[in-house]
């Protein structure tokens, strides 16, 4: 296999091991939840729940550490520490609200956050894997280091204004595709997002708006996002 090639071969390795491992993981709390009497269950040596974060952080920087120190020309050996990178990924991201919150709050709304965290990886992954270039414009990364430059820091500066009004996906996949954060930072702010806070006074024209958007359009994509990862990840608390 050609040098050309193995970036791209880790980066498919290591998303496999983040699928896989997250479907695994989530197969397992979920037999875990329905008290299912042959399954294993939780880990719990001396009482003490070992959450799967921690073997995460293990099999993180294992298959880090690995990645780092294999030779150029051990092309299994690298690909096996970005499987193996995955691996760690899925078990610390599906565990992402915990950390965030400091709280097991895997079941809660709030857990929702880590499905939301795993899926923008593997979106992000995928992207990469297709061939995106970090913030993205392709064309113009033979046309100087100069103009390169400009056009980073502007997508860039895009990027951020997405996220600050709340358009996560909008911004953080943005940096793999042009246009996109352009379009994030110019549409409205969310309701409740740190630029609606700054920019929009209580009762303005803009702020209503943005509450309608909310509602009509936003709300139900919400919904129906949060059916397709329940049906994935498993049924969290509506309280």
């Amino acid at each position: 296999m050609s040098t050309l090639h193995l970036p791209q071969s880790r980066l498919l390795f290591f998303l496999l091991g983040l699928v896989l491992t997250f479907v695994l993981i989530r197969i397992s709390v979920r037999l875990i939840r329905a008290k299912v009497r042959w399954w294993p269950g939780n880990i719990k040596p001396g009482g003490t729940h070992i959450h799967h974060v921690v073997f995460g952080t293990v099999f993180m920087l294992l298959g880090g550490v690995l990645g780092l120190a294999a030779p150029d020309d051990e092309h299994g050996l690298r690909v096996s520490a970005a499987a193996l990178l995955g691996i760690g990924a899925a078990l610390v991201l599906d565990e992402f609200a915990l950390i965030l919150h400091l709280r097991d709050v895997y079941w809660s709304k709030d857990g929702r956050l880590s499905v939301d965290a795993v899926f923008l990886a593997i979106g992000l992954t995928g992207l990469l894997l297709l061939g995106a270039r970090p913030l993205g414009y392709d064309e113009l990364y033979d046309e100087g280091v100069g103009l390169r430059l400009v056009v980073i820091m502007i997508n860039l500066a895009f990027a951020i204004v997405a996220l600050l009004k709340g358009k996560v996906w909008t911004g953080l996949l943005g940096l793999l595709v042009p246009v996109l954060p352009e379009i994030g930072a110019l549409r409205l702010a969310r309701p409740g997002s740190p630029w609606a806070r700054w920019r929009y006074t209580e009762g303005s024209r803009k702020l209503r708006r943005a509450y309608r958007r909310e509602a009509k359009i936003r709300q139900p994509l919400i919904r129906a996002k949060i059916r397709f990862q329940e049906f994935i990840s498993g049924r969290h608390d509506d309280d």
